[in-house]
Protein backbone atom coordinates (compact mmCIF):
# COMPACT_ATOMS: atom_id res chain seq x y z
CA UNK A 1 0.00 0.00 0.00
CA UNK A 2 1.35 3.45 -0.87
CA UNK A 3 1.65 6.10 1.30
CA UNK A 4 -1.22 8.17 0.63
CA UNK A 5 -3.45 5.13 0.31
CA UNK A 6 -2.04 4.66 3.83
CA UNK A 7 -2.40 7.49 5.20
CA UNK A 8 -6.15 7.91 3.75
CA UNK A 9 -7.04 4.27 5.33
CA UNK A 10 -5.90 5.27 8.44
CA UNK A 11 -7.75 8.54 8.45
CA UNK A 12 -10.86 7.09 7.80
CA UNK A 13 -10.31 4.24 10.71
CA UNK A 14 -9.76 6.73 13.43
CA UNK A 15 -12.40 9.28 12.07
CA UNK A 16 -15.30 6.72 13.19
CA UNK A 17 -13.88 7.20 16.57
CA UNK A 18 -12.97 10.96 17.46
CA UNK A 19 -15.79 12.29 14.66
CA UNK A 20 -18.14 10.13 17.18
CA UNK A 21 -16.41 11.38 20.57
CA UNK A 22 -15.99 15.61 19.75
CA UNK A 23 -19.17 15.16 17.62
CA UNK A 24 -21.04 14.79 20.93
CA UNK A 25 -20.97 17.88 22.31
CA UNK A 26 -22.02 19.49 18.62
CA UNK A 27 -25.34 16.82 18.46
CA UNK A 28 -25.88 17.83 21.86
CA UNK A 29 -25.74 21.88 21.80
CA UNK A 30 -29.32 22.24 20.95
CA UNK A 31 -30.12 19.93 24.46
CA UNK A 32 -27.28 22.24 26.30
CA UNK A 33 -28.59 26.33 25.18
CA UNK A 34 -32.14 25.49 25.31
CA UNK A 35 -31.99 23.51 29.02
CA UNK A 36 -29.27 24.92 30.30
CA UNK A 37 -28.81 28.73 31.25
CA UNK A 38 -26.12 30.74 29.48
CA UNK A 39 -24.55 30.76 33.34
CA UNK A 40 -25.13 27.13 33.95
CA UNK A 41 -23.54 26.21 30.27
CA UNK A 42 -20.83 29.11 31.07
CA UNK A 43 -19.67 27.20 34.16
CA UNK A 44 -19.28 23.79 33.18
CA UNK A 45 -17.40 24.64 29.97
CA UNK A 46 -15.16 26.87 32.62
CA UNK A 47 -14.59 23.55 34.78
CA UNK A 48 -13.54 21.45 31.65
CA UNK A 49 -11.29 24.53 30.63
CA UNK A 50 -9.53 23.93 33.80
CA UNK A 51 -9.61 19.83 33.45
CA UNK A 52 -7.86 20.03 30.13
CA UNK A 53 -5.18 22.65 31.69
CA UNK A 54 -4.62 20.48 34.78
CA UNK A 55 -3.63 17.42 32.32
CA UNK A 56 -0.42 17.89 31.01
CA UNK A 57 0.86 18.98 34.21
CA UNK A 58 -0.49 16.01 35.77
CA UNK A 59 0.97 13.71 33.33
CA UNK A 60 4.06 15.94 31.83
CA UNK A 61 2.48 15.16 28.57
CA UNK A 62 4.60 11.51 28.95
CA UNK A 63 1.50 9.74 26.57
CA UNK A 64 3.31 11.48 23.91
CA UNK A 65 6.24 10.13 24.22
CA UNK A 66 5.00 6.80 24.88
CA UNK A 67 2.92 6.65 21.45
CA UNK A 68 6.41 8.18 19.79
CA UNK A 69 8.30 5.36 21.77
CA UNK A 70 6.16 2.74 20.42
CA UNK A 71 5.82 3.66 17.10
CA UNK A 72 9.90 3.14 16.95
CA UNK A 73 8.92 -0.09 18.64
CA UNK A 74 6.38 -1.88 17.03
CA UNK A 75 8.17 -5.36 16.88
CA UNK A 76 9.75 -5.39 19.74
CA UNK A 77 8.13 -7.28 22.37
CA UNK A 78 10.47 -6.43 25.26
CA UNK A 79 10.21 -2.17 24.63
CA UNK A 80 7.25 -2.61 24.30
CA UNK A 81 6.40 -3.76 27.91
CA UNK A 82 9.25 -1.41 29.16
CA UNK A 83 7.26 1.79 27.70
CA UNK A 84 4.11 0.66 28.93
CA UNK A 85 5.78 -0.43 32.15
CA UNK A 86 7.21 2.62 32.77
CA UNK A 87 4.72 4.79 31.85
CA UNK A 88 2.06 3.30 33.66
CA UNK A 89 3.92 3.61 37.23
CA UNK A 90 5.38 7.04 37.04
CA UNK A 91 1.84 7.93 35.80
CA UNK A 92 -0.15 6.70 38.73
CA UNK A 93 2.40 7.58 41.02
CA UNK A 94 1.93 11.28 39.45
CA UNK A 95 -1.81 10.79 39.64
CA UNK A 96 -1.30 10.32 43.90
CA UNK A 97 0.56 13.12 44.09
CA UNK A 98 -1.88 15.20 41.98
CA UNK A 99 -4.71 13.63 44.48
CA UNK A 100 -2.44 14.83 47.80
CA UNK A 101 -2.23 18.32 46.46
CA UNK A 102 -5.38 19.01 45.53
CA UNK A 103 -7.14 18.02 48.93
CA UNK A 104 -4.25 20.19 50.35
CA UNK A 105 -5.84 23.17 48.67
CA UNK A 106 -9.26 22.10 48.30
CA UNK A 107 -10.45 23.87 51.54
CA UNK A 108 -9.67 27.11 49.98
CA UNK A 109 -11.57 26.34 46.50
CA UNK A 110 -15.37 27.49 46.83
CA UNK A 111 -17.06 25.68 43.80
CA UNK A 112 -19.90 23.08 44.18
CA UNK A 113 -18.22 21.36 41.32
CA UNK A 114 -14.80 20.91 42.55
CA UNK A 115 -14.38 16.91 42.81
CA UNK A 116 -15.78 16.60 39.15
CA UNK A 117 -12.62 18.69 38.60
CA UNK A 118 -9.95 16.16 40.59
CA UNK A 119 -12.53 13.14 39.31
CA UNK A 120 -12.31 13.91 35.66
CA UNK A 121 -8.94 14.52 35.37
CA UNK A 122 -7.61 11.19 36.76
CA UNK A 123 -10.35 9.65 34.08
CA UNK A 124 -8.78 11.30 31.51
CA UNK A 125 -5.57 10.98 32.67
CA UNK A 126 -5.78 7.31 32.04
CA UNK A 127 -8.37 7.29 29.44
CA UNK A 128 -5.47 9.26 27.41
CA UNK A 129 -2.78 6.60 28.19
CA UNK A 130 -4.77 3.76 27.06
CA UNK A 131 -6.06 5.34 23.79
CA UNK A 132 -2.24 6.33 22.92
CA UNK A 133 -1.07 2.56 23.31
CA UNK A 134 -3.71 1.64 21.19
CA UNK A 135 -2.81 3.88 18.84
CA UNK A 136 1.13 3.26 19.29
CA UNK A 137 0.57 -0.44 18.57
CA UNK A 138 -1.21 -0.11 15.61
CA UNK A 139 -4.26 -0.99 17.16
CA UNK A 140 -6.51 2.40 15.47
CA UNK A 141 -9.95 -0.21 14.77
CA UNK A 142 -9.60 -0.46 18.97
CA UNK A 143 -8.65 3.09 19.20
CA UNK A 144 -12.09 3.91 17.12
CA UNK A 145 -14.39 1.43 18.91
CA UNK A 146 -13.10 2.81 22.39
CA UNK A 147 -13.70 6.30 21.34
CA UNK A 148 -17.25 5.44 19.72
CA UNK A 149 -18.14 3.75 23.13
CA UNK A 150 -17.28 7.21 25.05
CA UNK A 151 -19.47 8.82 22.38
CA UNK A 152 -22.34 6.60 22.62
CA UNK A 153 -22.40 6.82 26.03
CA UNK A 154 -21.81 10.39 27.09
CA UNK A 155 -25.00 10.94 24.03
CA UNK A 156 -27.46 8.22 26.46
CA UNK A 157 -26.24 9.78 29.77
CA UNK A 158 -26.88 13.33 28.98
CA UNK A 159 -30.15 12.80 27.40
CA UNK A 160 -31.47 11.01 30.80
CA UNK A 161 -29.75 13.05 33.34
CA UNK A 162 -30.55 16.28 31.70
CA UNK A 163 -34.11 15.69 29.98
CA UNK A 164 -35.69 13.09 32.60
CA UNK A 165 -33.56 13.68 35.41
CA UNK A 166 -33.06 17.25 35.61
CA UNK A 167 -29.44 17.32 36.55
CA UNK A 168 -28.68 20.22 34.85
CA UNK A 169 -24.80 20.73 34.46
CA UNK A 170 -24.18 17.95 37.42
CA UNK A 171 -25.92 16.27 34.68
CA UNK A 172 -23.54 17.07 31.82
CA UNK A 173 -20.24 16.45 33.94
CA UNK A 174 -21.33 13.13 35.41
CA UNK A 175 -22.31 11.83 31.86
CA UNK A 176 -18.50 13.16 30.13
CA UNK A 177 -16.87 11.41 33.58
CA UNK A 178 -18.64 7.93 33.27
CA UNK A 179 -17.99 8.16 28.94
CA UNK A 180 -14.49 7.97 29.55
CA UNK A 181 -14.43 5.39 32.23
CA UNK A 182 -16.32 2.80 29.76
CA UNK A 183 -13.55 4.06 26.44
CA UNK A 184 -10.83 3.28 29.29
CA UNK A 185 -12.37 -0.10 31.06
CA UNK A 186 -12.10 -1.32 26.84
CA UNK A 187 -9.08 -0.54 25.65
CA UNK A 188 -7.61 -2.24 29.35
CA UNK A 189 -9.44 -5.46 28.39
CA UNK A 190 -9.54 -4.91 24.37
CA UNK A 191 -5.53 -4.56 24.29
CA UNK A 192 -4.87 -6.53 27.47
CA UNK A 193 -2.65 -4.21 28.87
CA UNK A 194 -2.35 -6.33 32.11
CA UNK A 195 0.07 -8.41 30.01
CA UNK A 196 2.30 -5.43 29.63
CA UNK A 197 2.49 -4.35 32.72
CA UNK A 198 5.13 -6.10 34.83
CA UNK A 199 6.70 -4.07 38.09
CA UNK A 200 9.95 -5.60 36.76
CA UNK A 201 10.02 -4.08 33.60
CA UNK A 202 10.01 -0.01 34.91
CA UNK A 203 13.34 1.70 33.60
CA UNK A 204 14.81 4.92 34.72
CA UNK A 205 16.89 5.47 31.94
CA UNK A 206 13.47 4.69 29.87
CA UNK A 207 11.39 7.04 31.43
CA UNK A 208 14.44 9.96 31.49
CA UNK A 209 14.34 9.24 27.63
CA UNK A 210 10.55 9.69 27.34
CA UNK A 211 10.83 13.00 29.22
CA UNK A 212 13.07 14.55 27.81
CA UNK A 213 10.91 13.99 24.60
CA UNK A 214 7.74 14.77 26.16
CA UNK A 215 8.96 17.74 28.79
CA UNK A 216 9.05 20.55 26.08
CA UNK A 217 5.48 19.47 24.74
CA UNK A 218 4.11 20.84 28.37
CA UNK A 219 4.71 24.71 27.54
CA UNK A 220 3.22 23.43 24.36
CA UNK A 221 0.14 22.22 25.62
CA UNK A 222 0.17 25.28 28.04
CA UNK A 223 0.37 27.39 25.62
CA UNK A 224 -2.70 25.83 23.41
CA UNK A 225 -4.26 26.09 26.47
CA UNK A 226 -3.81 29.61 26.38
CA UNK A 227 -4.60 29.86 22.98
CA UNK A 228 -8.34 27.89 23.68
CA UNK A 229 -9.01 28.63 27.11
CA UNK A 230 -7.71 31.70 28.56
CA UNK A 231 -10.19 33.60 26.95
CA UNK A 232 -13.12 32.29 28.23
CA UNK A 233 -11.09 32.98 31.83
CA UNK A 234 -10.66 36.53 30.51
CA UNK A 235 -14.06 36.77 28.76
CA UNK A 236 -15.64 35.69 32.16
CA UNK A 237 -13.74 37.65 34.85
CA UNK A 238 -14.16 40.63 32.86
CA UNK A 239 -17.36 40.76 30.88
CA UNK A 240 -19.32 37.99 32.87
CA UNK A 241 -20.03 34.42 32.86
CA UNK A 242 -22.79 34.36 30.62
CA UNK A 243 -20.39 36.33 28.04
CA UNK A 244 -18.50 33.09 28.17
CA UNK A 245 -21.15 30.72 27.66
CA UNK A 246 -22.09 32.98 24.69
CA UNK A 247 -18.33 32.50 23.41
CA UNK A 248 -18.18 28.64 24.19
CA UNK A 249 -21.35 28.20 21.90
CA UNK A 250 -19.20 30.35 18.77
CA UNK A 251 -16.41 28.02 19.87
CA UNK A 252 -18.21 24.89 19.06
CA UNK A 253 -18.39 25.14 15.30
CA UNK A 254 -14.45 26.00 14.94
CA UNK A 255 -14.27 23.30 17.44
CA UNK A 256 -15.86 20.64 15.63
CA UNK A 257 -13.71 21.64 12.52
CA UNK A 258 -10.57 21.18 13.93
CA UNK A 259 -11.48 18.29 16.07
CA UNK A 260 -12.02 16.82 12.09
CA UNK A 261 -8.42 17.91 11.28
CA UNK A 262 -7.13 16.69 14.24
CA UNK A 263 -8.20 13.21 13.16
CA UNK A 264 -6.22 13.43 10.07
CA UNK A 265 -3.64 14.65 12.14
CA UNK A 266 -2.96 11.53 14.73
CA UNK A 267 -2.44 9.53 11.33
CA UNK A 268 -0.43 12.45 9.53
CA UNK A 269 1.62 12.47 12.48
CA UNK A 270 2.52 8.87 12.34
CA UNK A 271 3.39 9.12 8.61
CA UNK A 272 5.38 12.06 9.29
CA UNK A 273 7.41 9.84 11.65
CA UNK A 274 7.74 6.73 9.81
CA UNK A 275 8.56 8.74 6.06
CA UNK A 276 10.49 11.76 7.25
CA UNK A 277 13.66 10.35 6.40
CA UNK A 278 12.61 8.86 3.63
CA UNK A 279 14.70 10.54 0.62
CA UNK A 280 13.34 8.99 -2.64
CA UNK A 281 9.98 10.91 -2.30
CA UNK A 282 10.86 14.30 -1.35
CA UNK A 283 7.76 15.70 -2.61
CA UNK A 284 5.45 13.67 -0.23
CA UNK A 285 5.09 16.03 2.50
CA UNK A 286 4.46 19.41 -0.04
CA UNK A 287 1.61 17.13 -1.91
CA UNK A 288 0.19 15.86 1.31
CA UNK A 289 -0.17 19.51 3.04
CA UNK A 290 -1.01 20.74 -0.62
CA UNK A 291 -3.97 18.83 -0.81
CA UNK A 292 -5.37 18.86 3.07
CA UNK A 293 -5.32 22.46 3.13
CA UNK A 294 -7.68 22.66 -0.12
CA UNK A 295 -9.77 20.11 1.70
CA UNK A 296 -9.94 21.92 4.88
CA UNK A 297 -10.06 25.21 2.95
CA UNK A 298 -13.47 24.04 1.64
CA UNK A 299 -14.81 23.02 5.08
CA UNK A 300 -14.24 26.21 6.62
CA UNK A 301 -15.52 28.17 3.27
CA UNK A 302 -18.79 26.15 3.01
CA UNK A 303 -19.77 26.21 6.86
CA UNK A 304 -19.32 30.03 6.88
CA UNK A 305 -21.53 29.81 3.96
CA UNK A 306 -24.10 27.75 5.25
CA UNK A 307 -24.14 29.39 8.80
CA UNK A 308 -26.87 31.73 7.89
CA UNK A 309 -28.97 29.14 7.78
CA UNK A 310 -28.07 26.58 10.53
CA UNK A 311 -27.31 28.77 13.25
CA UNK A 312 -30.67 29.44 13.83
CA UNK A 313 -31.33 25.62 13.53
CA UNK A 314 -28.78 24.51 15.99
CA UNK A 315 -28.31 27.57 18.47
CA UNK A 316 -31.02 28.75 20.97
CA UNK A 317 -31.68 32.49 20.42
CA UNK A 318 -29.92 33.21 24.06
CA UNK A 319 -27.10 32.73 22.35
CA UNK A 320 -27.85 34.99 19.16
CA UNK A 321 -24.78 37.13 19.90
CA UNK A 322 -22.48 34.38 18.91
CA UNK A 323 -23.35 34.31 15.11
CA UNK A 324 -20.92 37.51 14.79
CA UNK A 325 -17.90 35.68 15.90
CA UNK A 326 -18.31 32.73 13.96
CA UNK A 327 -16.21 33.58 10.65
CA UNK A 328 -13.04 34.77 12.60
CA UNK A 329 -13.07 31.88 14.61
CA UNK A 330 -13.36 29.45 11.40
CA UNK A 331 -10.75 31.53 9.65
CA UNK A 332 -8.57 31.49 12.92
CA UNK A 333 -8.65 27.84 13.15
CA UNK A 334 -8.05 27.13 9.22
CA UNK A 335 -4.21 29.06 10.17
CA UNK A 336 -4.35 26.55 12.78
CA UNK A 337 -4.70 23.97 10.32
CA UNK A 338 -1.32 24.90 8.55
CA UNK A 339 0.11 25.12 12.16
CA UNK A 340 -1.11 21.45 12.68
CA UNK A 341 0.36 20.15 9.42
CA UNK A 342 3.67 21.38 10.17
CA UNK A 343 3.85 20.69 14.04
CA UNK A 344 3.89 17.05 12.68
CA UNK A 345 7.39 17.47 10.54
CA UNK A 346 8.79 18.78 14.12
CA UNK A 347 7.58 15.76 16.32
CA UNK A 348 8.45 13.29 13.20
CA UNK A 349 12.24 14.89 14.03
CA UNK A 350 11.78 14.95 17.70
CA UNK A 351 11.92 18.49 17.82
CA UNK A 352 9.54 18.91 20.69
CA UNK A 353 12.04 22.31 21.81
CA UNK A 354 10.78 24.01 18.43
CA UNK A 355 7.13 22.68 18.90
CA UNK A 356 7.34 24.25 22.36
CA UNK A 357 9.14 27.73 21.55
CA UNK A 358 6.30 28.60 18.34
CA UNK A 359 3.40 27.36 20.42
CA UNK A 360 4.46 29.87 23.21
CA UNK A 361 5.45 32.76 21.34
CA UNK A 362 1.64 32.85 19.94
CA UNK A 363 0.13 32.16 23.06
CA UNK A 364 1.82 35.38 24.67
CA UNK A 365 0.39 37.10 21.68
CA UNK A 366 -2.97 35.70 21.87
CA UNK A 367 -3.37 36.21 26.05
CA UNK A 368 -1.73 40.23 25.31
CA UNK A 369 -4.03 41.36 22.43
CA UNK A 370 -7.45 39.72 24.23
CA UNK A 371 -6.26 42.12 27.67
CA UNK A 372 -5.16 45.13 25.52
CA UNK A 373 -8.14 45.09 23.83
CA UNK A 374 -11.25 43.51 25.66
CA UNK A 375 -12.00 46.67 27.46
CA UNK A 376 -12.23 48.44 23.84
CA UNK A 377 -14.17 45.72 21.36
CA UNK A 378 -15.56 43.58 24.32
CA UNK A 379 -16.25 39.77 22.86
CA UNK A 380 -14.65 40.54 20.00
CA UNK A 381 -10.89 40.72 21.22
CA UNK A 382 -11.22 36.87 22.50
CA UNK A 383 -12.10 35.90 18.60
CA UNK A 384 -9.93 38.36 17.21
CA UNK A 385 -6.73 37.71 19.09
CA UNK A 386 -6.76 33.87 18.01
CA UNK A 387 -7.78 34.93 14.56
CA UNK A 388 -4.26 36.73 14.81
CA UNK A 389 -1.95 34.29 17.10
CA UNK A 390 -2.83 31.56 14.86
CA UNK A 391 -2.21 34.02 11.56
CA UNK A 392 1.69 35.04 13.16
CA UNK A 393 2.29 31.33 14.44
CA UNK A 394 1.43 29.50 10.90
CA UNK A 395 3.84 32.14 9.09
CA UNK A 396 6.69 31.69 11.62
CA UNK A 397 6.63 27.90 11.09
CA UNK A 398 6.48 27.86 7.81
CA UNK A 399 9.22 29.72 7.47
CA UNK A 400 11.41 28.16 10.07
CA UNK A 401 10.03 24.28 8.76
CA UNK A 402 12.87 24.56 5.77
CA UNK A 403 15.47 23.91 7.84
CA UNK A 404 13.99 20.10 7.71
CA UNK A 405 11.73 19.94 4.70
CA UNK A 406 11.23 22.86 1.82
CA UNK A 407 7.32 22.54 1.73
CA UNK A 408 6.21 24.19 -1.83
CA UNK A 409 2.46 25.43 -1.18
CA UNK A 410 0.48 25.97 -4.24
CA UNK A 411 0.01 30.19 -4.56
CA UNK A 412 -2.43 30.15 -6.58
CA UNK A 413 -4.73 28.26 -4.85
CA UNK A 414 -3.53 30.41 -1.38
CA UNK A 415 -4.36 33.72 -3.50
CA UNK A 416 -7.77 31.89 -4.96
CA UNK A 417 -9.07 30.94 -1.40
CA UNK A 418 -7.72 34.06 0.32
CA UNK A 419 -10.41 36.69 -2.13
CA UNK A 420 -12.87 33.51 -1.42
CA UNK A 421 -12.81 33.73 2.24
CA UNK A 422 -13.42 37.58 2.07
CA UNK A 423 -16.07 38.19 -0.44
CA UNK A 424 -18.18 35.03 1.97
CA UNK A 425 -17.07 36.52 4.95
CA UNK A 426 -18.63 40.37 3.97
CA UNK A 427 -21.62 37.98 2.75
CA UNK A 428 -22.12 36.49 5.77
CA UNK A 429 -22.31 39.98 7.60
CA UNK A 430 -25.09 41.74 5.59
CA UNK A 431 -27.39 39.25 6.76
CA UNK A 432 -28.87 39.20 2.92
CA UNK A 433 -31.09 35.81 2.58
CA UNK A 434 -30.61 36.16 -1.58
CA UNK A 435 -26.74 37.17 -1.22
CA UNK A 436 -26.31 34.36 1.09
CA UNK A 437 -27.62 31.93 -1.50
CA UNK A 438 -25.16 33.60 -3.93
CA UNK A 439 -22.71 32.74 -1.79
CA UNK A 440 -23.28 28.58 -1.06
CA UNK A 441 -23.78 28.77 -4.97
CA UNK A 442 -19.96 30.35 -5.17
CA UNK A 443 -18.51 28.58 -2.43
CA UNK A 444 -19.85 25.01 -4.12
CA UNK A 445 -18.58 26.06 -7.64
CA UNK A 446 -15.39 26.56 -5.69
CA UNK A 447 -15.00 24.01 -3.73
CA UNK A 448 -15.54 21.42 -6.76
CA UNK A 449 -13.29 22.96 -8.69
CA UNK A 450 -9.98 23.04 -6.38
CA UNK A 451 -10.72 19.59 -5.66
CA UNK A 452 -11.41 18.17 -8.37
CA UNK A 453 -8.44 15.44 -7.99
CA UNK A 454 -8.37 14.87 -4.83
CA UNK A 455 -12.08 13.44 -4.87
CA UNK A 456 -11.15 11.93 -8.49
CA UNK A 457 -8.86 9.83 -6.13
CA UNK A 458 -11.12 9.00 -3.51
CA UNK A 459 -13.50 7.76 -5.78
CA UNK A 460 -10.89 5.48 -7.17
CA UNK A 461 -10.21 3.86 -4.26
CA UNK A 462 -13.74 3.08 -3.22
CA UNK A 463 -14.19 1.42 -6.62
CA UNK A 464 -11.07 -0.46 -5.74
CA UNK A 465 -11.89 -1.53 -2.94
CA UNK A 466 -15.95 -3.19 -3.95
CA UNK A 467 -14.08 -4.97 -7.01
CA UNK A 468 -11.39 -6.37 -4.32
CA UNK A 469 -14.72 -7.24 -1.73
CA UNK A 470 -16.95 -8.86 -4.80
CA UNK A 471 -13.56 -10.99 -5.93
Amino acid sequence: MNKKKELVKNTVIIALGKISTKFVTFVLLPLYTTILSVEEYGTVELLNTLVSLCLPIVTFQIEQALFRNLIDNRNKEDETRRTITTTFIIVSLQVILYLILFFIISPWIQNEYKYFLIMNVIVCVYSNILLQISRGLGENKKYTIGSMLTAATSIILNIVLIMVFKFGAYGMLTASLIGNIVCGVYIFIAEKIYKYINIKQFSKELLLKLWKYSFPLIPNEISWWIFNSSDRIIVSTTLGIGANGILSAAYKFSSVYITIYNIFNMTWTESAALYIEDKEDKEFFSNVINTVLKLFASMCLGIIAIMPYAFKLIINEKFDEAYNHIPILMVASLFNVIVGLISAIYIAKKDTKSVAKTSIMAAIINLVVNLLFIKWIGLYAASISTLVAYLIMAIYRLHDVKKYIEIKLDKRVMITTIAMILLICIIYYQKNWYWNIIGVLATMIYIWNINKNSIGMIKNMIKGKLKKNES
